[in-house]
């Protein structure tokens, strides 16, 4: 019988589930490997039925409403002989009763190692396919691992390959390795049954069980039938030409400008006019008079000239009085600031609503509401809740929490990293995150996408997205709400619900996502990728000023999944002719304090073109401008006859010096195409995290620290890697 024919049948039946029997055949027909078993309606059925298959064999009791089984005494293993089934089959017929429906009769299989595999429809992101370890200690160790369907055999293999206990699919005491292909076959077919059978809400095979040969076989399955969740209803997506518009306003009426210090009406307009925005600028209060100056109308109908982008900040009570007044002077963008809507409870989302339903059918498009604003560099735009002006980049930084935003966004002016634009998306009444990843898709100012997220409106889409916007820049993500605490703060804050968080987890490493930890980290990130060549593999070479920091470095790239290859002969031989013979001849290379400039950009220059490494780190060459002014202010108390005009010049000398060093890294990674990263010898106030070189697409990046530079590195190497094997996937 055809897999949906069978599924009508038992729904017609009033069904929730299919029989075990029934179960295994279905997959069957998916690819999955189960266990050859005959079914039986008698107990002398039973016997024959275990001759034909070979003793000993396992009955278990066979019917619709019979889905747990071993809890209710009806498995019975290992039956040697006729008098064993039969002795077996009365049993469980006693045990089962009117539920009873007949007997499976299966073939005792060995095997030490078993494992779960299974299907279940999430209501963010639709069918997930999920594997893991089985047997005794399945719940105690949690090794799971899961994919949204549809999944093909690559990434089959990468959830087997991401379980910590995959060392079991190996030869294991005595035993063949497991089936690879079985086991492939078997996640493939689940994410099949996800997509082609509706009907079915969920499916699991557990155990799924690795003989002593390495034969992999569904022992017990389990389909579960019903109606799965409807889908939430969709929200219209945001033409991404219609989110650059707002994003380059020709003119700006702020609706609540106010002349008090304290207030976002004040604070707002300030932020836009000192950040040198270059249109008209109008001010609205219902009272009048002037701010700051500055005429103020009373409404936005006495406005004399057009308005492209109206930021309002009256209180939320008033704001659905707006739309109308908006309507008739033209005005088609808002960018929301009040907050008093979804975020507060059922009233406020009431209210949300209803402002989206009329702002929808008059043509008006809403930023927010309960956002801190947007910004774009590159239209002298900065309409933030903080003055900070950073300068134009390529970074693309959206932000569920206005807070961390701006933040984030102080931190980029202050370490030199370039912004495309930033936007706090509020509780995204219309434009939601789904619509921001569309559009950074086709932007062509956007090279690395900077994200803090702590939900998802529509999970399917923006994992989607996210997945077609990866295999042409990287995305970076902070996801807020990681923990049963974070969670319930996240829902409160952004006015919706989180999926379950090893499903997104899940989601966002299938989209090629780079996971940051922390803040610092997508900062980190954003300065990485948008400032130096992607590694074309793993191997990283290691040049120190100082040793410990080079083992330290050393341990944390092989922490991280990098490699530090050893040295060829050739090099150790060029290099020979470049440093005192004394130094070590391998990865990582001290230059045994050497202060001569020229030095590590020799050094620097052979490890770059050598072919056996894809990156370089160097560590204390930059940087060290601090280590002298204060070994000079040391000088200056303890030896009065050292020349001060000398002393007093020897800083800025360094700081040139490193500065042309760091030029000539990026002429390096311009010509090798290999990354470079630096980590300063000590932290001053005015290091910055990038150094731009005019006329080229690199830049030079130090940090402050060896860990932040390895794991920018990790994650780039890992990024690569996805995309590699995504295009691939593709062909």
């Amino acid at each position: 019988m055809e897999a949906k024919e069978r599924i009508r049948k038992a729904k017609a039946e009033g069904r929730t589930a299919l029989t075990e029997a029934e179960s295994k055949e279905l997959l069957g027909r998916f690819g999955v490997p189960v266990v050859e078993e005959k079914v039986a309606a008698t107990p002398e059925e039973a016997v024959a039925a275990a001759h034909a298959i070979g003793f000993p064999v396992v009955l278990k009791g066979l019917g619709a409403k019979l889905t747990h089984k071993t809890e209710r005494g009806l498995v019975r293993l290992n039956l040697r002989d006729d008098g064993e089934v039969r002795r077996a089959a009365l049993e469980v017929a006693a045990s089962a009763g009117a539920d009873l429906a007949g007997y499976l009769i299966q073939p005792m299989l060995a095997g030490r190692r078993e494992f779960v595999a299974g299907l279940f429809h999430d209501a963010q992101f639709g069918p997930v396919v999920m594997f893991g370890l089985g047997g005794i200690f399945a719940e105690a160790l949690n090794d799971v691992a899961f994919r949204i369907a549809p999944i093909d055999e690559r990434e089959a293999g990468e959830m087997i390959d991401e379980l910590r206990s995959r060392n079991l699919f190996g030869p294991f005491r005595g035993e063949k390795a497991a089936g690879r292909e079985r086991l492939i076959k078997t996640l493939t077919g689940l994410s099949r049954v996800g997509l082609e059978l509706p009907d079915v809400t969920e499916a699991g095979i557990n155990p799924l069980l690795v003989g002593p040969d390495g034969q992999v076989t569904a022992v017990d399955a389990l389909i579960i039938l019903g109606e799965r969740p409807a889908a939430r209803a969709a929200r219209p997506p945001v033409d991404p030409k219609a989110i650059a518009r707002l994003f380059y306003p020709r003119s700006i009426a702020f609706v609540g400008a106010s002349g008090t210090f304290t207030k976002w009406g004040y604070m707002l307009f300030c932020n836009v006019a000192a950040g040198g925005f270059k249109g008209p600028v109008y001010l609205v209060n219902a009272r009048g008079g002037e701010i700051a100056g500055r005429p103020t109308y009373q409404s936005v109908g006495e406005i004399p000239g057009p308005v492209d982008l109206a930021v309002v900040t009256i209180p939320a009570a008033q704001i659905i009085d707006l739309i109308p007044q908006f309507k008739e002077k033209g005005i088609k963008n808002m960018l929301l600031i009040t907050s008093g809507f979804a975020e507060t409870g059922a009233e406020g989302r009431r209210r949300e609503e209803e402002l989206v339903r009329q702002a929808r059918e008059s043509g008006i498009l809403i930023l927010g509401p309960n956002t801190m604003g947007i910004c774009n560099p590159h239209d002298a735009l900065y309409c933030c809740g903080s003055s900070v002006l950073p300068k134009p980049g390529t970074t693309t930084l959206v932000s569920q929490s206005g807070n961390l935003g701006v933040q984030l966004l102080g931190f980029a002016e202050h370490e030199g990293i370039g912004i495309r634009a930033f936007g706090g998306s509020g509780n995204e009444a219309m434009i939601t995150i789904e619509d921001y990843m569309e559009a950074f898709e086709v932007d062509e100012l956007t090279r690395t996408v900077v994200l803090y997220l702590e939900s998802v409106k529509d999970g399917r889409r923006f994992f989607e997205a996210a997945r077609r916007v990866g295999q042409k820049k990287p995305v970076v993500m902070l996801k807020g709400g990681r923990t049963q605490a974070g969670n319930r703060a996240a829902a409160s804050h952004t006015g919706a619900l989180a999926s379950d968080i090893r499903v997104f987890d899940a989601a966002v490493r299938q989209a090629g996502i780079v996971v940051a930890e922390q803040p610092m980290d997508l900062l980190d990130l954003s300065a990485a990728f948008s400032s130096l060549p992607l590694p074309n593999g793993k191997r990283v070479a290691v040049m120190t000023l100082g040793g410990g920091w080079g083992v330290v470095t050393a341990d944390l790239c092989v922490e991280n999944g990098l490699s530090i290859p050893d040295l060829s002969p050739e090099l150790i031989s060029r290099i020979d002719q470049i440093l005192p013979p004394y130094w070590s001849r391998s990865n990582p290379i001290d230059l045994v304090g050497e202060f001569d400039a020229k030095t590590p950009m020799q050094v620097i220059e052979e490890l770059v073109r050598w072919e056996g490494c894809d990156s370089v780190i160097h560590l204390g060459i930059v940087g060290r401008s601090s280590f002298l002014k204060q070994m000079i202010c040391s000088i200056h108390k303890v030896d009065p006859t050292m020349d001060r005009k000398f002393l007093d010049a020897v800083p800025g000398a360094l700081v040139e010096l490193e500065t042309q060093y760091t030029i000539h890294t990026v002429h390096l990674m311009e010509k090798y195409g290999k990354p470079i990263l630096g980590v300063n010898l000590l932290p001053d106030e005015n290091a910055r995290t990038i150094l731009e070189v005019e006329g080229s697409a690199y830049k030079g990046v130090s940090f402050l620290t060896p860990e932040r530079a390895v794991k920018a590195l990790a994650r780039m190497n890992s990024y690569r890697q996805w995309r590699e094997k995504s295009a691939k996937g593709r062909q």
